[in-house]
Formats: C-alpha cells, sequence, structure tokens
C-alpha cells in the first residue's frame, strides 16, 4: 500500500462501480444498517416466558455513561426481543425479578476489569464487573444470548477478554476517500466537524462495543499532518466524545515528519531536542482536549513514508521518541513493523524480521510493535510472520486486514475467521510445542502486559456499512475474536447467521458452509498451492504477467517466479533462505518441497511443471486442478445461498445472489488468465476434463487493460 495510491481512481471508479455499489433501498427491506444488532423478537414462547419474569425493572447503580448506554441499549433489545419496555431505575434495594448492574469492587473477583459474569442471584439476573465497561460488554453477551434463544435456566457466563487492545485501524483520508476500502465514503465528516456529528458515529461505537472492540484508530497509516493541527485535534475530540460512552478510546496515524512539515523545525530527527519537546507539546494539546486519548500509530521508513531512519536512527529511536512524549499518560505508541528496502536481491519476506528482531528489549514499555500476521502483505494465505516468537522482550501486536484488498473486494465472498484463525493457532514452537501465535499476542507466552490485535477496518459511508453483506461478518469475527481467540471459525459463523440473516436451522446450516467454504474456493481460483501477489496494481484484476514496476516486488512475476522449470520462490538455503527465520520444528514443516503441505508449497519452493505431488497429480496438473475447481465452486456457493432464500429477506438475498454472479464470472476471469500465462513457460495442455479457455491470453490481457483505464 502506497501513500495516496490511486485514491482518486478508487473514489471515481470502485465506488462508482455497479459491481461494488450498495443495493437499492426498500421501505420493508433489510438494508443491512442494523447489522447484528436487529434484536429480532423471540419467537419461542417458552424461552420468552423465561426473559419475561426478569423485566420488573432495569437496576443501574450509578450514572456513568458507560453504564446509561448499557441501560438504553438493553431497554432497546428487550422491547425489540421482547415486546415490553422496560424502566431503568438507581433505587432497586432488594427487588426481584428484574435485570441488575453491579460494579463489582472487591480485589477477590477473578474477573479482569473489561471482563463479567451474568448468573441468576436473589431472583434477578445480574450483570457484574470490575468497571463499567465490563458492565456494558456483559449487557452486549446478555442480548446476544437471549437473540439466540438460548434458555434462562442455571444461567451463569463469564468472560474477560484475552487481549488488551482490541482496535480497528481505519485506513480513512481527510477527504473522504479509504485507501482499500470498498464501501463507499469515509465515515468520519470531517467537513462537518466539530459542529455536527453525525448520528452514525454512535451506531459505529455501539456496533464495536457489542464485539469488545475498545479503540479506534480514525486515519490511514500513510498519515497527513493535519491531523496534528488544532483544528483536526477539535474535530477528533468531538468523535471521542461519542466514542467514550461505549468505552472505545480513540487513536491517531501520526506523519513522522510533522515537526518539519507541521511545526516548522529544521528537522524530524527522533534524538533532536526541539523535536522531542515539539511532540511533547503535541501530545500535551491532545490530551487537553481529548483527556482519554489511546495514543499513535506510525508507518515509518516504509513504502516512501518518513522515518527515523531518515536520520540515521532506529526504529526504536523514533518509538521511544514518542513513547516519550505519552509518559504522563495513559497512552501507548504502536509501531508497524511493515517495512521493507526496495532491494532486488532481497526477499521482501525476511525485511521485517532483519529490521526488527535485532531491537528486542530496545523499545520503551509504551511500545507495541504491530505484526502482520504473514511477512508480505495480507494475502489469502501466508504463513504466519516469523517475528512472532523472535521478539520476547518486545509486545507484539497482530494486524489483520478485515478490509478485502486481496480478497476480491467487495464482490467476492471471503469469510476471514479461517485467515485469522489460521495464523493465531500457528505453533512458533519458541518455547517448545504449544508456543502458538496466539499465545505470543495475548501475552501469556512471553509476559508482556500490553498486548494489542488490530484489525484494518471494512467499514464505509454504504447503507450496510461493509459493502458486500456477507462482509459484515468478518467485522463480527475479528471482534470476537479479539477478545476470545479460542472461539472457532464454525460457531462465530453460526452465531452471526443467526443474529444477521436467519434463526432457521437448515438455512443457517447452507449459509455456514458457504462461509466456511469461501475462503479456500477463493484461494483454489486465485492463488492455489502457496502462490501470492497474482495482481498488482488496483490488487483486483488479474495480471500474473505483470513485471514492470518502480521496483522489484512491485511486480507479480517477483512472487511467482515462473520459468521454464517449474514455479515458486525457493525460500530454502539454497534460495533466500527465508525458512532459517524460524525455529527449526518449523523449518522441518516447509523445507523438503516432497513434506511441504500444499497450501506453502510455493510459498517456500520453486517446483517443477512434471513434479509428482501428493495428489498424485503433478504440479502442472494441480494447479489447473485447483483453478478449475475453485471457479466452479462459486456455482456450489450460489446454490447454497439460493437453499435458503425461502428464509431470507428479500432484499439481501438479492443483493448477495447478484454479487455471487459477479464473483463467478470473475473468477472464471483469473483462473483462465493465471492458466493461459503459466501455460507458456508449463508448455502443457490443459489436463483432460477441463475444457481450456475460450479466450486467448492477449485477448485476456486486452480485457484487464480495458479494466484498469475504466
Amino acid at each position: 500500500m502506497t501513500r495516496g495510491f490511486l485514491l482518486l481512481f478508487f473514489s471515481l471508479i470502485f465506488l462508482g462501480s455497479p459491481s461494488l455499489a450498495a443495493g437499492p433501498l426498500s421501505a420493508d427491506g433489510d438494508d443491512g444498517y442494523q447489522l447484528w444488532l436487529k434484536y429480532e423478537a423471540v419467537t419461542n414462547p417458552t424461552i420468552k416466558a423465561e426473559y419475561l419474569k426478569y423485566t420488573a425493572f432495569i437496576g443501574q447503580p450509578t450514572e456513568g455513561k458507560i453504564l446509561q448506554s448499557a441501560s438504553q441499549e438493553l431497554q432497546t433489545g428487550l422491547k425489540k426481543l421482547l415486546g415490553k419496555t422496560v424502566n431503568i431505575t438507581n433505587s432497586f434495594g432488594s427487588r426481584s425479578g428484574g435485570i441488575v448492574f453491579k460494579i463489582e469492587t472487591g480485589a477477590d473477583s477473578a474477573q479482569k476489569p473489561e471482563g463479567y459474569q451474568i448468573k441468576l442471584s436473589g431472583g434477578n439476573i445480574v450483570v457484574s464487573s470490575k468497571t463499567e465497561q465490563g458492565i456494558l460488554y456483559g449487557t452486549f453477551a446478555l442480548l446476544r444470548h437471549m437473540q439466540m434463544q438460548e434458555t434462562i435456566k442455571g444461567l451463569s457466563i463469564a468472560s474477560s477478554p484475552k487481549v488488551r487492545y482490541r482496535m480497528l485501524n481505519h485506513w480513512d483520508n481527510p477527504d473522504g476517500t479509504i485507501e482499500r476500502g470498498y464501501a463507499g465514503q469515509s465515515l468520519w465528516k470531517w467537513y462537518e466537524l466539530p459542529e455536527r456529528v453525525d448520528p452514525r458515529y454512535e451506531d459505529y461505537a455501539r456496533a464495536n462495543a457489542s464485539l469488545g472492540i475498545n479503540g479506534t484508530v480514525l486515519n490511514n497509516v500513510n498519515a497527513s499532518a493535519r491531523f496534528m493541527s488544532q483544528e483536526y485535534i477539535v474535530k477528533v475530540a468531538a468523535v471521542a466524545n461519542v466514542m467514550r460512552k461505549y468505552g472505545i478510546k480513540t487513536y491517531l496515524s501520526v506523519y513522522f515528519a510533522a515537526p518539519k512539515t507541521l511545526g516548522g523545525l529544521p528537522t524530524s530527527d527522533p534524538l533532536d531536542p526541539q523535536v522531542r519537546a515539539w511532540w511533547k507539546e503535541k501530545v500535551a494539546q491532545i490530551y487537553k482536549e481529548i483527556p482519554d486519548f489511546g495514543g499513535f500509530l506510525v508507518k515509518a521508513n516504509s513504502e516512501g513514508e518518513p522515518g527515523p531512519q531518515d536520520y540515521g536512527r532506529t526504529h526504536a529511536d523514533g518509538a521511544n521518541m514518542l513513547a516519550e512524549a505519552f509518559r504522563p499518560y495513559d497512552g501507548i505508541v504502536v509501531w508497524r513493523a511493515f517495512v521493507y528496502k526496495a532491494d532486488p536481491n532481497a526477499d521482501r519476506f525476511k525485511a521485517a524480521y532483519e529490521e526488527f528482531v535485532p531491537l528486542d528489549g530496545k523499545f520503551d514499555p509504551k511500545v507495541i510493535v504491530q505484526v502482520k500476521n504473514g511477512p508480505i502483505d495480507f494475502q489469502p494465505r501466508e504463513p504466519f510472520s516469523p517475528l512472532f516468537g523472535n521478539m520476547p522482550k518486545t509486545p507484539l501486536g497482530v494486524e489483520f486486514q478485515i478490509t478485502q484488498e486481496y480478497l476480491g473486494f467487495a464482490t467476492h465472498a471471503v469469510y476471514e475467521a479461517p485467515i485469522f484463525k489460521e495464523c493465531l493457532d500457528s505453533d512458533t514452537f519458541v518455547n517448545g510445542s504449544g508456543s502458538t501465535v496466539a499465545k505470543v499476542v495475548d501475552g501469556s507466552l512471553h509476559g508482556y502486559a500490553r498486548t494489542l490485535m488490530a484489525g484494518v477496518a471494512n467499514t464505509g459511508n454504504s447503507r450496510n456499512w461493509t459493502g458486500h453483506p456477507l462482509a459484515q461478518a468478518n467485522w463480527y469475527a475479528f471482534g470476537r475474536l479479539s477478545w476470545d481467540h479460542q472461539l472457532s471459525s464454525a460457531q462465530i459463523a453460526q452465531e452471526w447467521v443467526a443474529l444477521t440473516l436467519t434463526r432457521n436451522q437448515k438455512a443457517g446450516e447452507h449459509i455456514t458452509a458457504l462461509m466456511l467454504r469461501s475462503r479456500e474456493i477463493y484461494v483454489d481460483y486465485n492463488t492455489p498451492i502457496g502462490l501470492s501477489r497474482p495482481w498488482m496494481g488496483v490488487h483486483f484484476a488479474p495480471e500474473p504477467w505483470q513485471n514492470k514496476g518502480s521496483r522489484p516486488d512491485w511486480t507479480a512475476v517477483y512472487y511467482h517466479r515462473a520459468d521454464s522449470i517449474g514455479l515458486g520462490f525457493d525460500r530454502t538455503a539454497s534460495g533466500s533462505n527465508a525458512l532459517a527465520q524460524y525455529r527449526p520444528e518449523v523449518q522441518q514443516q516447509w523445507n523438503n518441497p516432497d513434506k511441504t503441505p500444499l497450501p506453502y508449497l510455493l510459498w517456500f519452493h520453486h517446483v517443477r511443471w512434471d513434479q509428482k505431488l501428493s495428489t498424485g497429480r503433478s504440479l502442472w496438473e494441480e494447479l489447473c486442478t485447483r483453478f478449475y475447481t475453485g471457479a466452479d465452486s462459486v456455482v456450489w456457493m450460489q446454490q447454497q445461498w439460493d437453499l435458503a432464500k425461502e428464509n431470507l429477506d428479500t432484499q439481501v438475498y438479492a443483493d448477495v445472489a447478484e454479487r455471487l454472479k459477479v464473483q463467478r464470472r470473475e473468477a472464471l476471469w483469473w483462473r483462465d488468465a493465471w492458466v493461459l500465462y503459466l501455460q507458456t513457460f508449463a508448455r502443457q495442455p490443459v489436463p483432460a476434463g477441463f475444457n481450456p479457455p475460450k479466450q486467448t491470453l492477449d485477448e485476456i490481457k486486452r480485457s484487464v487493460n480495458v479494466y484498469l483505464m475504466r
């Protein structure tokens, strides 16, 4: 992702494309705005009767703003779920038959500050926590329990977040565009703020709080220095006032060269006393307007962004300078590890490890290093980043991408929970077997006090928030996993479908099956057996032949390395030796091409076209099989969706059905582009049983060029 890359193209072309625009609104249809907070009426009479026994009152002990949000949410939910208006009282004494909030002040509670308990006690449903924030999360959990029509008998739920900072990263720009955004323009109307605060901000905050998300970075990591001006700090404060009511802290991405470009200093050297003083004053200025400000997110010395290396300093020097400015406050500095130099002889896979591992233990305690789940850039499938497990003295947060930059934008249905889980469940072996990435991220492996899980947001001002209706599930899945990474992809999918689309069991099974297979289907027609970055430019059109760029690693051929012998990037000792960045146990999994699991084969090996694989097919035959069956499986997805039609809102059904048609057409486009291009090297026919593409390679190249010129 480069600074300001094709922003005008996105805003004028993609956001206006018929295949990406939100569907038309209808007077009585579900336009997707309510997300998973629809609170559809409980239809099971027995369950409804159970709940009604506890609707005499809502007991709120104090007037705290977050508690008020919890009470109001509970009122809204009970009205829709049970058809009953329930009053809020601060004086409930020993009354029974209500839902009571209880702040636990004792030190003996096992819950973390944001954790909660829900149980039957004294004739009431009691939602308890050490904090108002925990009460809010418990309230949403209770409402989720009701929406799922679960019995209240024996009710006893206890939950605490496994990660401390659970945040969304917005790549939104001051002009309203969103870098890698596919759901309309930015939610943040900077030109209206601070005087007018859009009501949608509160609905956004509600949705995040319902998942346990407690932080939001409002602006693009390719940051504008304008956000450090008093004009914009006041605007950000207006948004923060809304977020605060839902326990969400506001963060900002910062432009590292701001002291020079905005402050007029001759340098932005992090060791310069004037620069350090400028940042201290700036942070103090922010806290004057936003007392609970969360902190800074920084992209530095990456893809042309300025940073400490411009002055011969390290990433630790830059991060620690900013951390020093936060010392009097509760804020943190999140420093991204997404860095790589334009070295024609290097392997971009290795870049982050080479720059950050030598700095382990040199970062200020207020700094968290944010690491992408994989070593390249949010690919449909990547091995986990080798940074995880190799920086025991530095808190490492994981960064996932919710928006579908390499996953078909807003036209392709791809459920991302399996991507998140694949990384989190990967074993680093740093302290022996069981040393998963999740245990690194949640701090349990190395004892990190500050832990972080971040997701690049997929929201925009489209009425349904995410463009593709099914893409809402990815926002939902990220939030649920950032709270509890032990949840399964299937459990989250079943939950989201029931809350958002339908409670009908059979229809839910069809949709859940579609979701759980969608990622593998996409990989098969797009990047099978470990291929990566097959298209450049806007990261959408198939361009495996793309070989011209301002740097080698901004071409497609750099990654797949197709030649007359075979395909794939050799990262063993005979190649770039990137595998050496992992522990020996991990290297053993991927070092031998004959034993490497097929999903990662071409990530680590250059394989001959005629090499027999574990499936019994040659590499060429296996690739063709994946490309063809993957594209054909989109038809299966359409069938699964159609089987649920009778139990879906007509507007939602039509929107997804139309997008699946586009997905089928584009899957064939990508399939044919890959097959025809790779065939020029493999020089083998398409295997029997598959029809050769009807177009020629030149015709497909022309179609891609036309697409990019739209």
